[in-house]
């Protein structure tokens, strides 16, 4: 005669990942930003200072209206050569580059990792609603990669 085990029914066992996966938790929240308004000259002191290579450009309502970055202020400086004039004060909206690739606040790091494999760009602005909160870089994601690797991946 064979014995039967019978440990009746199992609980089903929750498979939770509770790893933090999302742009918002990885993302740099305080930023050096910019306004239309403010002088070129004046974003490149900032630029140098804070050693940075850009930075978002933020409307009065905390909207994100373009980008500035070094390549936009050699602009400026090879234009007032090519004219041999000085470098004139303009406006940071006459050298912002408008059109703006984003990630939403809750995009996944894997969503980021793959637009940043799809791209040349070395970070994103994350947006929720059209208004800036925080930017993602490469680095970030590369620390959100060994953070997760941390968490236990069984099934």
């Amino acid at each position: 005669m064979a014995i039967k085990s019978y440990q009746g029914p199992r609980e089903e066992q929750k498979k939770e990942f509770n790893a933090p996966i999302l742009v918002t938790d990885y993302m740099t929240k305080s930023l050096i930003t910019f306004h239309p308004d403010q002088s070129i000259l004046e974003v490149m002191e900032l630029l140098i200072r804070y050693r940075i290579s850009g930075g978002p450009v933020c409307n009065d309502d905390g909207d994100l209206v373009g980008i500035v970055s070094e390549a936009d202020c050699m602009k400026e400086i090879s234009e007032s050569r090519y004219y041999n004039m000085p470098i004139l004060d303009k406006r940071v909206s006459h050298f912002m580059t408008e059109e703006v690739e984003t990630i939403d606040c809750n995009a996944s790091i894997f969503d980021a990792a793959s637009l940043f494999h799809d791209s040349n760009r070395r970070r994103f602005p994350v947006v929720d609603k059209g208004r800036l909160i925080g930017q993602i870089s490469r680095k970030d994601v590369l620390a959100a990669a060994l953070k997760i690797r941390a968490y236990s991946w069984r099934r």
